[in-house]
């Protein structure tokens, strides 16, 4: 058959099976099922027939949507927090590996451009980080103390202040994916030359080991989140800027739910960073080794979590469905 023909024949049927899915939390379970069921038929013809052709990849988006619902309704009477972090937010990251891509590459040039920068020009670490600041640490460094700034405060007034301004970032960062994804691309590059700045401006004042072995107790974990967060504000604008094959405001709503699935997946990781920089990133008397460990650690679950596990999940996802569309659980 030629594709042509295979489209015109089944067009409808899949405008049908879209407004299914946009509107699943209405259907029945057992038409949800039997929309899948359909989908998935035509999918495999198209694989065998048209596999390098766009209606396979639109077919194949579509069978993952519905798989996702399927999957979603069938977990919602057993454990829905332990699901969501076990399969929806790693499915969610494996779907979101364009933007996180992309996050992190916006990230890293800024790093660098801080870093570049205050090579450079030794009064670049004053226009980001400000006068005030630099002098501080720099008032620090003299007397020997060049992480006091992390141990001026009570610890848990500094977990509520910095978690709460973090958190209020992050969502900011999403929530910017609104304007077409380049508002987040700013903000990331904005945080990225921050961090270059201040890493290269304590390595030029001699001190930049100790930071390493301080600041990145929590900077892991904390950078993560702001890469995700990136990647989240990045699949809001992505859908709205390239919906392909999709129409624009349900590819609006799906980039929006997935990447709000990435902005509240980010919100533990956080807590748990503002948590060690409050009551752990102080403590420079700890061994380094010990402390290096803990980041080597931090870096190592961050990328399994992110990268590694996803796939995994990817592979037992589709494997279910291959081996039994009815059994989703």
């Amino acid at each position: 058959m030629k594709e042509i023909v295979f489209i015109r024949q089944n067009i409808e049927k899949w405008k049908d099976l879209e407004r299914v899915v946009d509107q699943a939390a209405k259907e029945d379970p057992e038409r949800l099922s039997d929309a899948y069921m359909a989908i998935t038929t035509d999918l495999a013809f198209s694989r065998s027939h048209y596999p390098t052709s766009r209606i396979t990849i639109y077919l194949n988006n579509l069978a993952s949507a519905l798989h996702n619902t399927l999957y979603k309704n069938k977990r919602e009477d057993r454990g829905r927090i332990l699901d969501f972090w076990r399969t929806e937010l790693p499915m969610a990251f494996y779907e979101s590996r364009r933007e996180l891509f992309y996050s992190l590459l916006v990230f890293l040039v800024s790093v660098a451009i801080g870093v570049f920068s205050v090579a450079q020009d030794t009064d670049f670490s004053r226009l980001v980080l400000g006068d005030k600041y630099v002098d501080m640490t720099l008032r620090n460094i003299a007397a020997g103390r060049p992480m006091d700034v992390y141990d001026i405060s009570n610890e848990w007034m500094m977990f509520l202040r910095i978690a709460t301004n973090n958190l209020y970032v992050c969502f900011r960062i999403f929530i910017l994916g609104l304007f077409t994804g380049v508002a987040t691309g700013l903000h990331l590059f904005y945080n990225g030359i921050m961090i270059g700045t201040f890493q290269a401006f304590l390595f030029r004042h001699g001190v930049g080991w100790e930071s390493v072995l301080s600041i990145w107790l929590h900077g892991v974990v904390e950078v993560a989140s702001i890469i995700i967060a990136g990647a989240a504000g990045f699949a809001l604008g992505y859908g709205w800027l390239f919906p392909g094959t999709y129409p624009r405001g349900y590819a609006f709503r799906q980039g929006a739910k997935r990447g709000l699935k990435l902005a509240v997946g980010v919100a533990p990781f956080i807590v748990l960073a503002a948590f060690v920089e409050s009551f752990l990133t102080r403590h420079t008397e700890l061994p380094d080794l010990l402390r290096a460990a803990y980041i080597l650690l931090s870096l190592v679950l961050m990328i399994f979590y992110v990268v590694v596990y996803p796939l995994y999940v990817r592979r037992r996802v589709e494997a279910e469905a291959a081996n039994d569309p009815d059994r989703l659980a």
